[in-house]
């Protein structure tokens, strides 16, 4: 029975130096360790829609990006957003949440300003001038046989006297910038050309005449063609102090083209009051 027993501890000392030799020999090279495996994240890889594109092409934020996936959101969305939007062509149509000027660039009534616009140039101003409160700016009174009129709704407005068989008179109004006023004033007063057709006949298309800037503003002539005739016409932004700048817009059917150079008069004595 001794040696039983003594052979059966000799037999277990040996299993337990086998059993350290496997722990301490390296692994082969072929032969990977395995490595605990992390629990998932608690926050879930995409958590609601799609960023949008809006219309200038640009993505909407994701308002749950502030999680531990926010950096590859990001990055997946910077790498599939689109260039920058071109500007729109006369005609083209638009996507939803377009902007002003984008809807200006897109509209087929008016063309693109030259790059190197014609200049008007300039009178003296005259002596006999309107003050006009609401707008900040002082304008010239034009002589007989224009007449000021009931201004509603604008603050002031002069008229020509009606042709007979004609329904188009001369007019000049002023009033606040009925648009949204733009970054330069040159946008606001193409925004306010545009804002124009409104007092011209049905389907009147715009021909740039001058672009130029005047002091605190901008001021931009142009004809306005509808069937077989045309209109002559100008509109100057001037930033008067007020809440908005102030416009003033003049035109002149070509059933009284004598009195086209009257817009020159209003043009150069626009100014801002005080």
């Amino acid at each position: 029975m001794r040696d039983v027993y003594r052979g059966l501890a000799v037999a277990g000392v040996l299993a337990v130096a086998a059993a350290t030799l496997v722990m301490v020999l390296p692994l082969r090279p072929d032969e990977v360790a395995a490595r605990p495996v992390a629990a998932p994240s608690t926050v879930p890889a995409s958590s609601g829609p799609a960023p949008s594109v809006s219309a200038s092409g640009s993505i909407a934020s994701d308002p749950g990006g502030s999680g531990p996936n926010a950096i590859g959101t990001a990055t997946a969305a910077s790498s599939t957003e689109p260039s920058a939007t071109p500007t729109p062509k006369p005609g083209r149509s638009l996507a939803p949440g377009y902007t002003a000027m984008e809807a200006l660039y897109a509209d087929s009534r008016l063309p693109e300003l030259p790059k190197k616009p014609d200049r008007l140039h300039l009178a003296k101003p005259g002596k006999r001038v309107y003050k006009d409160k609401r707008t900040g700016l002082a304008v010239p009174v034009l002589s007989s046989p224009w007449k000021a009129h009931k201004a509603a709704p604008f603050t002031s407005k002069q008229v020509l006297p009606l042709k007979r068989g004609s329904k188009l008179r001369g007019m000049f109004v002023t009033c606040p910038l009925p648009i949204e006023k733009q970054k330069s004033a040159r946008d606001s007063a193409l925004l306010a050309a545009r804002w124009t057709l409104n007092h011209h006949p049905k389907h009147a298309k715009i021909r740039w005449l001058a672009s130029q800037p005047v002091k605190r503003g901008w001021l931009l002539t142009y004809q306005v063609k509808y069937g077989k005739h045309v209109s002559r016409a100008a509109v100057v932004v001037v930033d008067g102090g007020m809440a908005k700048p102030g416009l003033a817009f003049v035109t002149v059917p070509d059933s009284q083209r004598t009195k086209w150079r009257d817009i020159t008069r209003v043009v150069s004595g626009v100014r801002v009051l005080g």
